[in-house]
């Protein structure tokens, strides 16, 4: 089985989320996407394959996008997927991959409902919050 996260390594989510994909049992395929982006066409399957709006893998915090209202032009979809393409710290992260589906997984646990194994046993998180994997 493969799973893949589209990692960063900085991002305290990302991690956790790897950690918890590893104590399933299971070694992703890890892409540290700012090192290695997606393409175009890979970026609007990902999307494709969660059923979200690009808006809705738009990282705004500290970045250009932040202050902007939903309604600019700027945030329209091909110019959201350019964006992202342009400057991949753009794309929210961590995008797991797995047979059961895609998703943005923020909050990190989102990951147990698509991993095949979701029943992690006791985890705590880099911040010290505890989180039991139990099947979703």
């Amino acid at each position: 089985m493969t799973i893949t996260i589209y990692h960063n390594p900085k991002c305290g989510t990302s991690r956790n989320t790897l950690a918890m994909i590893r104590q399933s049992g299971e070694e992703p395929r890890v892409i540290e996407y700012l090192v290695t982006p997606p393409t175009r066409a890979e970026l609007v399957a990902l999307i494709g394959a969660m059923g979200i709006p690009p808006s809705d893998l738009l990282r705004r915090k500290g970045t250009r996008f932040e202050a902007m209202p939903p309604g600019d032009p700027a945030l329209a979809d091909d110019a959201l997927i350019d964006a992202m393409i342009a400057d991949p710290i753009l794309i929210n992260r961590p995008i797991v991959v797995t047979p059961l589906g895609t998703r943005l997984c923020r909050p990190s646990e989102a990951v147990l409902d698509i991993l095949p194994n979701p029943e992690i046993g006791p985890f705590t998180k880099e911040d010290g919050e505890v989180v039991i994997g139990v099947k979703r």
